[in-house]
Parts: structure tokens; sequence; C-alpha cells
């Protein structure tokens, strides 16, 4: 992994080599965690892709995209910019404006890595037009946080400054905490660049305080980072060795790579500050390893010089040479002047000791020219961070006058508007108990109307009881009844013989069973439809119940050679009233007989499920037609079909098997076809543990 580091830990060689394998399964540890993440959020894309339903411009989908493309920054640059630039097309056409501000940051921030200043400042000034226009405001900080980093990679740190203190104005009015740490935390760094290290030092400890309030580790670890590294620079070497230790400790927990990269690089300039070169190159090349796999080029050349001048003081200026040549080239593709500093200087005195004085001389010209430049830069950076500053709170305290002020004269207009408000208050107090009492005989009138209409309905439908049932006891049982007295007043009178009544007594008790079946039926309709009949439920074993039914009704099958098979199950128990179960078995049963031919066959069964039993009642009969099984179930209806050997009901069976099923928590329908038969089928509820001990 390390073969150079392990070389030149010759006195530590052991203690490299563990250290170094234990390093190499952290970077593993950490890659696969930020494999996880990126992995996690394709799934989750893929997923929303395949919804019946799913829609490229949802939010949701437009939002796992920004995610995504937020994960690939520092790893995989081209894949920020394709991700980016799809959310944005999705959010423009979807027109989503926060959607379209994240898309313009993540785009700014790929240019902003690749060196291009400019188109970067053009991007997050779009998000910060966007969400300036739309008072998104903690879009807003999140654009001047970024827009203002960029003009301090371009050197313009005037206008960084500005937007930095417009930013912790929004942030601290709105106390966007998170903000607060992050802007202040960049201000310290702008007075780093200027070597200003007292007052980088006094924000540095305002956030060091926000991240506390916050509790996120991350942030601490970040901020102490940025300490480190700034004691570093002071020589304060051992605060700055306990800081860094304690942010690697946490990056190394949670598994961040671009700040884990930049704490080695500052571990190993500590101890680079320190002269202990050979475990400056150790946490160097941890960082280096890291850097393989993120893209982040500015904190690369920092690395690189870091590494440069560890190799030149233990005199392998060949090495040093390769490093500082890779800095130069990478400081000049991204225009990071600090960077051609500090590696020129480092190539001029390479090219020193090795007594090529031409290309010395041409790199230091390079040093001086770029120093002079930024040490005059920086002046006047200095100077505008002070006037900017200062403009700043001046311009703050004249908006606290002038809204003084503002408020002053606003209070005599506040207490004109009070006065009104108390009379408007008076008078909507008085038209609203008007109004309250108004809606409150309104709403008795309607009440009142609503229990006569309820009334009238009740009446209306006992009424229509009471002439169905005259209806059915006048032709369904006046029948029957009239021709057994016709036939007794003959048997009495002499006309008929003993032998000829005897002939008659089979179907008269046909009759009878007739009757006594239909008054059945009428007394069990009546009692629902008057609210006379209750419901209670109770463990019930139906195969008793079906057995009694088909004995009853044997006769019946009997005269018309049909055959009757149960299938009933002996265990199969539900929860159920046994009397509606009884009548709802013996009228299906009863219809299956009336309208099979002579020598069919019907079969009752049950299937047992989870929750439920169904049971089923099936013949070889007539069938119906899809106009007839839309009417059999109606409640009002009295629908009446002949069956086979012209018998004749109420029409009333299904309607009341319908509303028994019902009152025991169950369903029925039927599945049928003109000359194919029909099955009768009805669910009810089968016996739980709960039922047994209410029962």
């Amino acid at each position: 992994m390390n073969y150079k580091v392990l070389r030149i830990c010759s006195g530590y060689k052991k203690v490299c080599r563990v250290t170094a394998f234990i390093f190499m399964l952290l970077v593993y540890s950490n890659t696969f965690g930020q494999d996880l993440r990126r992995k996690i959020l394709l799934g989750e894309l893929e997923t929303i892709r395949n919804y019946p339903s799913f829609n490229s411009q949802d939010t949701l989908y437009i939002n796992k995209i920004i995610d995504l493309a937020g994960e690939y920054r520092y790893h995989n640059l081209d894949s920020l910019y394709s991700l980016s630039d799809e959310s944005l097309r999705l959010s423009q056409s979807s027109s989503y404006i926060n959607g379209e501000i994240y898309s313009y940051i993540n785009i700014g921030g790929f240019y902003s890595d690749k060196g291009h200043i400019d188109q970067a400042i053009s991007y997050f000034s779009k998000a910060h037009d966007l969400a300036t226009k739309y008072k998104e405001l903690r879009l807003k900080v999140k654009s001047l946080n970024v827009l203002a980093k960029e003009y301090s990679f371009q050197g313009n740190y005037a206008l960084a400054l500005k937007g930095y203190l417009e930013a912790i104005g929004i942030s601290e009015k709105q106390d966007y905490k998170n903000y607060l740490s992050i802007i202040n935390e960049n201000i310290a760094e702008l007075y780093l660049s200027q070597e200003d290290y007292n007052h980088a030092m006094v924000f540095f400890k305002k956030v060091k305080a926000i991240n506390e309030e916050i509790g996120n580790p991350i942030y601490i670890a970040e901020t102490m980072s940025s300490m480190a590294d700034a004691y570093a620079d002071m020589n304060e070497l051992e605060y700055a060795m306990f800081n860094i230790n304690s942010a690697i400790t946490i990056f190394e927990q949670e598994k961040i790579l671009e700040w884990l990269a930049y704490a080695y690089e500052v571990k190993g300039k500590i101890y680079l500050k320190k002269g202990k070169n050979t475990w400056a190159l150790y946490w160097y090349k941890q960082s280096e390893l890291l850097h393989e796999k993120i893209e982040d080029d500015r904190g690369k050349i920092a690395l690189l010089n870091g590494m440069s001048e560890a190799h030149l003081n233990t005199n392998n200026d060949s090495i040093a040479q390769v490093y500082s040549l890779e800095a130069f080239e990478l400081s000049k593709k991204i225009g990071y002047r600090t960077g051609i500093k500090d590696c020129t200087y480092q190539l001029f005195k390479i090219h020193k000791n090795k007594k090529e004085y031409k290309k010395s001389l041409w790199y230091h010209e390079i040093f001086q020219v770029t120093s002079e430049s930024l040490t005059k830069k920086g002046n006047e950076i200095a100077l505008d961070m002070l006037k900017t500053k200062t403009e700043y709170n001046r311009q703050k305290q004249q908006l606290i006058l002038e809204n003084e002020k503002a408020l002053a004269k606003q209070n005599i207009v506040i207490y004109l508007i009070a006065i009104i408000l108390i009379i408007f208050v008076v008078i909507t107090f008085i038209i609203q108990r008007n109004q309250r009492i108004q809606k409150k005989l309104n709403a008795e009138l309607l009440s009142k109307k609503q229990d006569l209409e309820e009334k009238q309905a009740y009446l209306n439908e006992l009424n229509q009881t009471k002439n169905k049932l005259f209806s059915i006891i006048g032709h369904d049982l006046r029948g029957p009844i009239g021709a057994f007295q016709g036939l007794l007043k003959l048997f009495k009178e002499g006309e008929m013989t003993k032998d000829e009544f005897l002939n008659f007594v089979p179907k008269l008790k046909v009759d009878i069973d007739t009757i006594s079946f239909t008054l059945n039926n009428l007394l069990s309709w009546g009692q629902t439809q008057m609210n006379g009949s209750v419901t209670k439920p109770s463990v019930t074993n139906l195969i008793t119940i079906v057995d009694e039914n088909i004995a009853l009704l044997s006769e019946i099958a009997q005269s018309k050679s049909i055959t009757l098979q149960n299938r009933i199950e002996p265990n199969c128990q539900i929860w159920s009233d046994p009397n509606q179960i009884d009548i709802i078995i013996r009228n299906l049963l009863s219809n299956a007989l009336k309208f099979t031919p002579n020598n069919g066959q019907i079969v009752i069964g049950a299937i047992q499920k989870l929750k439920t039993c169904e049971i089923y009642v099936k013949d070889n009969g007539m069938g119906m037609s899809e106009e007839t099984m839309g009417k059999i179930f109606q409640k009002d209806a009295n629908h009446t079909t002949y069956g086979t050997n012209d018998e004749k009901g109420t029409g009333l069976g299904l309607s009341l098997c319908k509303e028994m099923v019902e009152k025991n928590k169950g369903k029925i329908w039927v599945h049928s076809a003109l000359g194919k038969g029909s099955t009768f089928y009805f669910s009810i509820p089968r016996v739980r543990e709960e039922y047994k001990k209410s029962a």
C-alpha cells in the first residue's frame, strides 16, 4: 500500500505496517459507507421509476436526483454535472423553484471544483436571484454562502465578506443555527488568508459555541480541523494536535472522506512544523490515498506542497520535485495563485540544491511575482474587508434608527386602528349573536322537519309491509286453505268417499307444509321489517343445522327423486344466530328443490377460510338470467317464479336470507346461468378465541 512511507519509517517499520494495514481497512470501510449511500439513492430512484403512476416531474423524484448529485461531489464531478443538469431540466419543466435553485447550486459547485470561477459565480448568482425573487430565505442564505465562498476564491474578499454578512443577518433573524456555524467559519477562513489569526480565532470560538449548541459532531469536527490548521500556522502545535486528533476520530466514525483527507493533511502539516518529517510523510500519504477516491484539487495542492517540503527536508529532492511539479500544474489549471507561490518556492529550492541555477532562477521569478501580487492584493483586500464591515454596521444601525422612527409613527396609527377595531368587534358581536339565535331557530325547525320526514318514511314503510303481508296472505295462503276446506266439506257431506279423500292426503300434506313454511318466512320477515328480530350470535355447529333441514325436506326431495349431498365438515363451527342460520339454510335448500328437475342433484358444502366460513348450495336446475339475479335479493321485490313442478313461493325467501346473513356480519351472492343450475353462497364469521370467551 505505502511502500515509500514504509521505507522512510525505518525505525518504526513494524508500527507503520500495522498502522498502514488498519488505515487501508478504514479507507475501504469509508468508501463502502459512501458507496452504500449512493446505492440506496439509486435504488430509491429505480423504485420510483417503476411505480405505475410514475411522473418524472414529481418533486420527490427530482429531490432524489438532487441528493444523489450531492453525494457525487468530491467523488465524480461528471456525475455531479449530469445529474444536476437533469434535475434542473425537470425542475424548470415542472415549475419546481426549490429544485431549480438546488440544481443551480450543484452545477455551480461543479464549475467551482473544476477551477472555472466565473461560471461557478454565474450559476450561484442564478440560484441567489431565484431564492430572493420567491422569498425562499433558507435557500437564499445557502446561495449567499456559496457565492461569497466563490468570491473569496476569486480574490474579491470585499464581495465575499458582504455576502457572508448579509447571510448572517438573515440567519440570526430566522435562527438558522447551522448556517450561522458555516458562515462564521468561512469568515474566519477569510481572516486566515490574510494571516490575521487574532480575528480568525474570534470567529472560530464563536463557531465552536454555536456547534456545541447544535450538538452535531460533524460540524464540531469540521471546525476543529480548521482551528488545527490555524494553530499550526501560528506555531501553537499542541493546540493544533489536540484539535486535529479529536476531529479525525469523528470523521473516521462518520466516514466522511473529503474532510478526513483534509484532517490527515493538517496532521502531516503539524508534524512538519515539529520537524518530524517521517511522521509528516506518513500522514500526508494517508491523505494522498484518500485523494485518489475524491475530487478536490484545491485541497490536493496544499497536500502536494506539504509532501514536497517533507521530502526536501529528508534530502529526497527528486521525489520532492515530482510533488511540486504536480502541484504547480494543478495550481495553473485552476488558477490558484497561493498554490503557485508555494510550489514555485519549493521548485526554486530543489533546483538550487541540484545546482540547476537557470531553472532555479526561473521558478524564483515566478515566486516573487506571485508573492508581490498576493501581498499587494492582500493589503487591498484587508482594507476592502474593513470598509465592507464598517459600511455593513453603519447600514445596520441606520436601518435600526429608521425602524424605530417608523414604529413611533405607526403607534398613533395603531391606537386609531385599535379604537376602530373595538367598535367593529362590538358591532360584529351583536350581529353574530343575532345570527346564532337565528341559526338556532333554523336548526330547531330543520330538526323538526327531519323528524316528521323520518316518521312519514317509517309509516310508509310499515304501510308497505302491511300491504305486502295482506297480499301474500290473500294470494298465497288463502288458496291452499280454501282448497283444504273444500275437500273437507265434500267429505263431510258425503259427496266424496273415504278412499277418494285419502287419495288427496299426500297433496294436502304438501299444501300444509307449504303453508307452514310460508308462515315461518312471513313471521321472520315481518319481525325484520318491524325491527322486532334481534340477532343473538353464539358458537353454532353448522353440520347439525344442515342435517336437520335435509331431514325436514327429504320427503320433497324423494318425491322428485333429487339427491341431497351434505359436504359440511363435522368441525365447521361459526359465530352466528343459530335460528337465523336455520332459516337461511332452509330457504336456500327449499329454493334449490323447487327449481331442480326430477332426478337432479343438490350439494351443500362449506369452505373454511382464515376468518370466515363460505357456505354454498349448488343445484343443477333451471338457472337464472342476469336480469333475474339482479332482482332476487332486493328488499322490496316480490319476485316469484314457478318451479319445475309448478311449485309457487312467496318471493320473500331470498330477501329474508340477505337480511339475516347481513345481521350475522356476512355476505350473500349467487352464480348462475340459464339451463346450467345455480350456486348460492353466503359467508359467516368463523369461531375465534375471543368469540368463545364472550360466549
